[in-house]
């Protein structure tokens, strides 16, 4: 794969649900939030089914199985089989199955989701420390997850049995604001005991993998709200993204991203599977998109005309890119998305 650093946002003169043939889409803060489905995520996920897109659904999150999460869309009007869904905890599982004889114990700190998932690959869960686990998984289990959880994996990690983890995203959307995610807790354990566990989860190879293996993808697009999980997942996997900005990701965070968090194409909501996306053009020192030109003058990021707000974003994103090259664009870009309405 080509790892040159991204410059430009992609373009596409093919609606992206005919481009691709499987959107691999993300669920907190891309489908919903907090439980309740993201604004014009169901009519926009129905129109791409209708026209030959195949969907999965690709989340972090470990603690529901997927039977749990295909009914939670189903309900939210998002017609979804177990099949559709792939999580980190199917390949955590798949992960460890493949260090771990079959039949052994493992000491789960997290959710049913993970239980089920280890069970899938013939691994026994366990609770406790004292009940002779060979290895340790830790998942998200929910906000009511007992802080007794962390400390029965530290005594077991600190025994020095192999430690894995789902996933270590350090926050996860709610309804009420950004939470504390898996990754926030595995640092207590981190913290408690000096180890670092194996991680399978976005934007790591096996999670690729294991989506790979239970879609049969061949034109791939990874749909997500987060830069460093999806979008640097899809980067490691050599697959374009779509980046919605529904979720984690704000527009500053996009503009100073490094080559491994930019996206291939950027929009507001998941509208942006059922259209087309313009192109951005360079002239000389600066970028345009519609009816807007961007350009890094120094130590601030410039941006002119007028138009649609997320063609401006579009331009944006080239000027900054442009100027960030290997790393990430420090320039100020605050009174350029105050222009935009961000």
């Amino acid at each position: 794969m080509d790892h040159s650093p991204r410059t430009l946002p992609g373009h596409s003169a093919d609606r992206l649900d005919s481009a691709y043939d499987t959107a691999l889409l993300d669920l907190d803060g891309v489908v919903y939030a907090g439980g309740q489905a993201i604004a014009h995520a169901v009519d926009s996920l129905a129109a791409a089914r209708e026209r030959g897109m195949r969907l999965a659904y690709v989340t972090n999150n470990a603690l529901r199985p997927p039977e749990a999460v295909a009914a939670h869309l189903t309900e939210l009007g998002v017609p979804a089989r177990t099949e559709d869904v792939v999580t980190s905890a199917q390949a955590v599982a798949r992960l460890m199955s493949e260090q771990l004889p079959a039949g052994s114990r493992v000491l789960v700190i997290g959710g049913e989701g993970l239980r089920v998932a280890l069970r899938e690959r013939g691994l026994e869960p366990v609770e406790s420390a004292d009940e002779e686990p060979v290895a340790v998984v830790q998942g998200y289990g929910g906000p009511e997850l007992p802080w007794g959880r962390f400390a029965e994996a530290s005594y077991a990690v600190a025994r020095g049995l192999p430690w894995f983890a789902s996933n270590t995203d350090l926050t996860i959307p709610s309804a009420r604001g950004i939470a504390p995610g898996n990754g926030a807790a595995v640092e207590v354990v981190r913290i408690a005991t000096g180890a670092s566990p194996q991680v399978a989860g976005k934007p790591l190879p096996p999670m690729h993998k294991e989506t790979i293996l239970r879609t049969g993808a061949r034109r791939p697009l990874v749909v997500g709200d987060r830069l460093d999980t999806d979008i640097e997942g899809a980067f490691n996997g050599g697959v374009d993204s779509l980046l919605v900005l529904t979720g984690v990701t704000d527009p500053a965070q996009l503009l100073a991203a490094v080559p491994g968090h930019r996206p291939t194409y950027v929009d507001a909501d998941l509208r942006g599977l059922l259209t087309g996306q313009p192109e951005v053009r360079a002239y000389e020192g600066e970028f345009g998109c519609g009816g807007w030109r961007a350009a890094a003058r120094g130590e601030t990021l410039e941006l002119t005309g007028e138009g649609e707000p997320l063609d401006g974003l579009r331009a944006l994103c080239a000027a900054a890119w442009s100027a960030g090259g290997e790393r990430g664009c420090g320039a100020d870009a605050g009174k350029a998305l105050a222009r935009l309405g961000w």
